[in-house]
């Protein structure tokens, strides 16, 4: 994909090639595997190791509309067991994290794989794309939320404290968290980051300990692991087993991490960790709160008294531990909210690059580490909806019906698009693709409709967060269509401005001016003006082109390529990889290497700015027009995106009717 540094966005994706070598990664990085095993616990499974927080708690408590009975727990800790075995090892782990982008995964880097499979940008792709980036966005929102106030609540569990903390102390102390979270972005997590792993590997060893001790204590909850308790439930219960199945997908919330984060730590470290160390942790603990909800429903039972509704997380841990459980909780649900935010950046990012949304100012908040990175307005937005959210649905309860729908879409948007790399990519024939598709494809869509029974009490946010950003991306990519299709009628070809010039010289002027465009092969609007009204040409001229491949990132050897078309005038075209920020001088310092000589402090940027106006007749309804414009007008400024030197730039605009 090419993009102008004006205000215009992207037009078509360019071809990359398929042959660039991966720079980037745990190899490139040097770290040992076991390191980057335990970062992975931090950072890959944050999300996914707080749900014992609330998933059994709310799939129980659905259950339990008429009383609670021994196999409904059985039931409900077979379900959790069988969703994490097949949803995120056997789908994800095997089969998911196979369909790496260059060691890069995430649903974006899933679709630039996908359309260089397919050999285009075709509409079911970018639409899968889109929808499921959108949907990762309501993820990000309710996950904050969710994970910092389930964790708080565990307060209440404390004897001394249980009168004392109410909804209200409960709402400020998450917003206190939530609030220093979101402010030491700017500062980046470089330092702070080195501590997600070891602690959440102490969250995880705090989780097994409490699940293997209420575990002895009424080890017959093992027979759960019998997918036939699963399968029972659900026959027997029928719309409840459905409404419960939407509760026990929580315990599988932050499976996308597993794919997003590829390019952090590497699928192999990712996997073992997840294996060997995560999966028995959790395993453990939710067969624990099973024992303890057996042991809790015999006590009522003996005591002829109702089967109470607990906070089973919290209250399997002896009270003296409460506290020190529910503090470890609290790093636990900030350290799964910073890898969710973090997600949220470099989803951006990738987003920015392909074309997908306007230009952000993405701050690089460390000089070593590619994956630290800040974007000040996403983070901003992105405090006042966790924030609105918190205080709209106010209890983890409440936020649990909300919390599905996003990730259920994403997850069938991901099984969509590995079919589409497995037949086109991978060569898999019909029959074998199908093997994969069908069963994973059924699996997603009967947890969709277990979420949707949801949709009025609470599932309708993350749709409506979804359809919001779906909207704008459309928005921004089909204006942005439209955009470069009218530039492209106005322009004049190169080629016919190359005679122009020979039959009537301008005067020349001392130095190397560059020429930012999104079509190479078009004079640019900045030239075109420049010649118009200074009347006056450079001695040295670049037709710069900016692409965005479907890798990545490119090797530097790959990175410029420069065309000569006359004396006068050369075509220089330098490409990114998806998670690469863009830094002109110092790529166009690499074209010295290919005999492209200038000292970029004596050469001046000529960039095209375009005034938008609506029009009626653009080919989008007129409030998309003034979507599009307003997103326009608060994109980065070009010459930060690009790194341009401030004092080297020129502007020169028109007006552009869209």
């Amino acid at each position: 994909m090419a993009s102008e540094a004006s205000s215009d966005p992207t037009p078509d994706c360019a071809p990359v090639p398929s042959d660039i070598p991966h720079q980037h990664g745990p190899d490139a990085k040097g770290h040992g595997f076991f390191a980057l095993a335990l970062g992975s616990v931090g950072i890959v499974f944050g999300d996914i190791g707080t749900s014992p927080l609330y998933a059994f708690k709310e799939a129980l408590h659905a259950a339990a509309h008429d009383g609670v009975t021994r196999s409904e727990i059985y039931g409900v800790v077979s379900l959790a067991l069988w969703a994490l075995i097949l949803v995120v090892t056997i789908k994800y782990v095997i089969f998911i994290m196979k369909a790496d982008n260059k060691g890069e995964g995430g649903v974006l880097s899933l679709m630039a794989l996908a359309q260089h499979a397919m050999g285009k940008r075709t509409m079911l792709v970018f639409a899968l794309g889109v929808a499921g980036a959108a949907l990762f966005y309501g993820d990000a929102l309710i996950t904050p939320a969710m994970s910092v106030l389930s964790a708080v609540e565990g307060l209440r569990t404390i004897p001394a404290l249980e009168n004392s903390v109410n909804n209200q102390v409960v709402l400020l102390i998450a917003t206190v968290m939530l609030l220093g979270l979101f402010f030491i972005q700017s500062r980046g997590t470089a330092s702070v980051g080195k501590l997600f792993g070891p602690v959440c590997a102490v969250w995880f060893g705090v989780m097994f300990l409490l699940g293997a001790v209420n575990l002895a204590q009424n080890p017959g909850v093992l027979m759960a692991i019998s997918p036939h308790y699963a399968v029972g439930f659900l026959a027997e219960h029928g719309l409840t087993g459905f409404i419960v199945l939407g509760a026990v997908f929580l315990t599988v919330t932050g499976v996308e991490a597993l794919t997003a984060d590829m390019g952090h730590f590497g699928r192999w470290p990712i996997q073992a960790a997840w294996l060997f160390f995560v999966l028995p942790c959790l395993t453990m603990n939710y067969l624990g709160q099973g024992a303890f909800a057996l042991t809790t429903l015999n006590a009522a039972e003996a005591a002829g008294q109702p089967m109470p509704e607990l906070n089973w997380f919290f209250e399997m841990a002896p009270a003296v531990f409460r506290l020190p459980l529910v503090l470890l909780a609290g790093a636990a649900t900030v350290i799964a909210s910073q890898a969710v935010i973090t997600g949220a950046f470099s989803l951006t990012q990738q987003a920015i690059q392909l074309g997908l949304l306007p230009r952000l100012d993405v701050r690089r908040t460390s000089e070593t580490q590619s994956g630290q990175i800040f974007v000040p307005q996403l983070n901003t937005m992105l405090l006042f909806g966790v924030l609105a959210i918190m205080f709209t649905f106010q209890t983890s309860s409440a936020l649990a019906h909300a919390y599905g729908l996003a990730v259920t879409g994403t997850m069938i948007v991901t099984t969509c698009m590995a079919f589409i790399v497995m037949r086109r990519l991978w060569k898999w024939s019909l029959p074998q693709a199908l093997c994969f598709l069908v069963p994973f494809l059924t699996l997603d869509v009967v947890f969709l409709t277990a979420n949707a029974l949801r949709f009025f009490s609470g599932g309708w946010l993350p749709v409506l967060i979804g359809a919001v950003l779906f909207l704008i991306m459309a928005t921004w990519v089909r204006g942005s269509q439209i955009l470069t299709a009218k530039t492209r009628r106005d322009s004049v070809p190169l080629a016919d401005l190359m005679e122009i010039l020979r039959a009537r010289a301008p005067h020349r002027a001392p130095g190397t001016a560059i020429f930012l465009t999104s079509d190479p092969d078009m004079t640019p609007v900045a030239l075109m003006h420049n010649l118009k009204h200074n009347k006056v040409l450079h001695e040295r001229n670049v037709i710069l082109t900016v692409r965005t491949g479907d890798t990545p990132r490119i090797a530097d050897d790959d990175r410029v390529k420069i065309e000569k078309v006359n004396d006068d005038f050369k075509k220089v075209v330098i490409t990114y990889g998806f998670m690469e920020s863009p830094n002109l001088p110092k790529a166009l310092a690499v074209c010295r290497k290919q005999g492209l000589k200038f000292d970029i402090m004596a050469t001046s940027f000529f960039l095209g700015r375009r005034s938008i106006v609506p029009s009626a007749n653009s080919g989008m309804p007129l409030w998309q027009d003034r979507l599009y414009i307003f997103l326009m007008r608060n994109a980065a400024n070009p010459t930060d995106f690009f790194k341009i030197p401030p004092g080297r730039v020129v502007e020169l605009g028109a007006q552009v009717t869209v």
